[in-house]
């Protein structure tokens, strides 16, 4: 499955969180750490809602850019 991540920087690291699956977050000291960790929450996360019989719910979320 492919997720909508946001990656924020914290106050001395990076945040990552995905709307569509409430409470998978993650950290790392780098944006690049950041994704390596949300996709193992995200895997990790999808992997106990199935044990747990829950549904996986679909990715519904959409990233755009936008300028101001």
């Amino acid at each position: 499955m492919r997720y909508a991540v946001v990656i924020e920087r914290a106050a001395g690291n990076f945040s990552a969180y995905v709307p569509d699956l409430p409470g998978c977050v993650a950290t790392g000291a780098t944006v690049a750490e950041a994704e390596q960790e949300i996709r193992d929450a995200i895997r990790f996360h999808v992997e106990g809602l199935i044990a747990d019989g829950q549904p996986v719910p679909e990715a519904r979320s959409i990233i755009e850019y936008v300028e101001a």
